[in-house]
């Protein structure tokens, strides 16, 4: 889609943001002598997600069939994994704990060398990546939330998302050190790293009046940002020498991305992001587009008036894929293995919760046409009634998930053919 880039529409935008932001966080009449309060969340329901099974676990699916989950249970509210060489897979927990899993064993001992981190709400350890040269640096990268300290903005007690790298050694890490620091807020972040080498990472922003954030270009917050593997600037970032930008973005308009991918064919970088309650979202970035948040939108608030009236405007982009209601979507893969032939090419995203009700987690896969037009979607795994907070095809071919739950689990996913 063709963005008018001009000085009058970026003006007139800029005042169309301020008038929705006011227009949405508008509330009913407040009763005489009260000041109106901002939309909060209806009281939330009550209803902890069953434990899971020791397993095996076999379920069935639709143009797959059976498969079989192997559970590796331990771990308090996983966020993140990664793969090592060596078959050991990596996991963090967002309480701030970094673990091993070996041959579907958690090693019982947390993984030292990581620092300090801010967990509270929903921040805390976060996402996890490889250096594309990892055999020979064997540098390992993360995000989290380093407490503000002294930097603390007045009234807020969130955590700085912060880019960090340390070298591992075969069993801690080392030479810890923050790249760069984004934001204070205690939204999530992702990082990938993209077939250019560089590290695509997300700063989640919230709703009105935060939100508005999303639309300043020059704040980092409701971005994606694109950076060295030092954490400086490339000097080809869309926004580079521009005055009023933040030279670290690379996309704007996002809510709270937590899923990034490549993909497969084109090396696009592809981006999953919550809506509230409706309009969760799958874009393909593209360098220096506006993705809308929180001007327009496919979603609800939580208390139920539309986010937009007009759900696109031809200055920002469209979602390859929506949900309404949202499913709380969290993390993203393509299959591109041979184990599961019939979902070669086809996208899986993680669902915490769909239409905000608990114990409605699930697994979906959809797979696209040859222009990745969206054909068909499949739930998957409800019986498990868990929250999937992440998925990932491992070196092997499988699938593999993490419950976000306090009681988590690893689940390895693979095929299954009944003995007769």
């Amino acid at each position: 889609m063709k963005t008018r880039a001009c000085i009058w529409t970026l003006a007139v935008g800029s005042i169309l943001v301020l008038a929705a932001i006011a227009a949405h966080a508008q509330q009913p009449a407040a009763a005489k002598g009260k000041a109106a309060k901002a939309p909060t969340a209806p009281p939330g329901i009550n209803w902890p997600s069953p434990p899971l099974p020791d397993g095996p676990i076999v379920l069935d699916t639709g143009i797959q069939h059976q498969i079989r989950l192997i559970v590796t249970k331990g771990l308090t509210q996983p966020w993140s994994m990664a793969f090592l060489p060596d078959g050991g897979i990596l996991i963090t927990e967002r309480p701030g704990r970094l673990r091993i899993v070996r041959n579907g064993v958690l090693d019982p001992n947390p993984v030292a060398g990581l620092p300090q981190i801010q967990a509270q709400g929903l921040a805390g350890l976060m996402d996890l990546a490889l250096h594309p040269r990892f055999s020979e640096n064997k540098l390992i990268y993360f995000t989290y939330h380093k407490p503000a300290g002294a930097a603390a903005a007045p009234g807020n007690n969130a955590g700085i998302i912060t880019l960090a790298r340390g070298r591992w050694d075969g069993a801690a890490l080392t030479d810890v050190r923050d790249l760069f620091s984004a934001a204070q807020n205690g939204n999530a972040s992702r990082i990938v790293f993209g077939r250019d080498g560089m590290v695509y990472m997300t700063v989640g922003v919230g709703d009105p009046p935060a939100a508005a954030a999303a639309q300043d270009p020059n704040n980092l917050a409701g971005k994606v940002l694109r950076l060295r593997d030092d954490g400086t600037v490339p000097p080809d970032n869309p926004f580079v020498g521009r005055a009023g930008y933040r030279p670290e973005i690379y996309t704007l308009g996002h809510r709270n991305a937590l899923g990034l991918a490549v993909q497969p064919d084109t090396g696009a970088i592809w981006e999953c992001e919550d809506g509230p309650n409706g309009g969760d979202e799958i874009n393909i970035l593209q360098p220096g587009k506006n993705y809308g948040w929180p001007v327009v939108s496919f979603g609800r608030f939580y208390l139920g008036p539309r986010v937009s009236d007009n759900p696109w405007r031809e200055e920002m982009e469209l979602p390859v894929v929506f949900w309404v209601p949202a499913i709380a979507i969290s993390g993203m893969t393509f299959y591109t293995g041979d184990k599961f032939p019939n979902w070669k090419n086809n996208v899986f995203v993680g669902g915490m919760r769909q239409g905000e009700v608990p114990r409605s987690g699930h697994l979906e896969r959809i797979d696209f046409n040859e222009k990745w037009e969206e054909l068909h979607r499949e739930g998957m795994l409800r019986e498990l009634q868990n929250r999937i907070r992440d998925v990932r095809q491992g070196p092997d071919g499988f699938l593999y998930l993490l419950t976000a739950e306090n009681d988590g689990a690893l689940m390895r996913m693979e095929p299954f053919t009944e003995k007769k």
